[in-house]
């Protein structure tokens, strides 16, 4: 007589996920495979996850990979390496994306609010000062800001409001003109020809309006025409609505000669 297999057909009965193990002639025990868990007849896989997060981090996502497997990732607003995971505050890395004038406030874990500093407006992504300090952040008018800081002219930098028309760089940089203004001492008289006070213009504002006195006292002509607005009949404003604490910039594509 010989023994008999019990583990020789069919797995001796066990799960696919079990091993058959012989005990006695003609008996078997059924073990889950690792990884397994049951009676060996039914086994079923372990999910690391419903334990204690698997060993993640509470700040982190549990995700099974297999049986009794698992990779923890740090959730949104956290990093580390899923085991561990801290909080990562949005402010911390570049401002927020926040303008550099502007101070950035975590609110929540994937959020902040971004507000302009004293002396500057805006919505916080982009916050401007005082049109005399714009000037210079900008390169088609910070020709004009040199030429004001050459004259020691700071009319606008007070507390305004000003409508500033500015001459593109590229004009000033190239206008034969200029030369002989600064060598007569007449530069100063052009550029304040480009100053209005006592009010904030915007485009809009212009198209209501036929004449505006600027700060040499001698008026400008506002004419609208083909959906642009001109200057003294020359001037076209190219860019506008640049606004400021104390006043508002729009760039025109010619000089204004009082």
């Amino acid at each position: 007589c010989s023994a008999i297999d019990a583990c020789e057909s069919s797995n001796g009965g066990c799960s696919a996920k079990a091993e058959c193990r012989r005990t006695t002639p003609g008996s078997r025990a059924c073990v889950c495979s690792a990884g397994y868990t049951g009676d060996g007849i039914v086994c079923m896989e372990i999910n690391p996850c419903l334990v204690n997060n698997g060993g993640c981090d509470r700040n982190a996502e549990c995700t099974q990979t297999g049986p009794n497997q698992a990779v923890c990732n740090c959730l949104k607003g956290y990093s580390g390496d899923g085991k561990t995971c801290t909080y990562v505050s949005l402010c911390s890395q570049n401002n927020g994306g926040c303008s550099e004038f502007a101070i950035c406030n975590d609110t929540e874990l994937t959020e902040r609010t971004c507000t302009c500093k004293t002396n500057y407006t805006g919505d916080g992504f982009q916050c401007r000062g005082n049109i005399f300090q714009e000037l210079l952040r900008n390169s088609n008018t910070s020709r004009f800001y040199f030429h004001l800081q050459a004259l020691s002219i700071r009319d606008i930098s007070g507390p305004g409001p000003f409508t500033l028309f500015v001459p593109h760089t590229d004009v000033l940089n190239t206008d034969p003109r200029v030369k002989d203004w600064i060598a007569k001492g007449v530069m100063a008289q052009v550029l304040r020809h480009h100053m209005v006070g006592c009010a904030s213009l915007l485009y809009e504002d212009l198209t209501a309006i036929t004449n505006i006195t600027s700060l040499q006292g001698e008026q400008i002509h506002i004419s609208y025409s083909q959906n642009s607005l001109i200057l003294n009949n020359k001037a076209e404003i190219i860019l506008s609505d640049a606004v400021g604490t104390n006043g508002v910039i729009h760039v025109i594509n010619q000089i204004l000669v009082p």
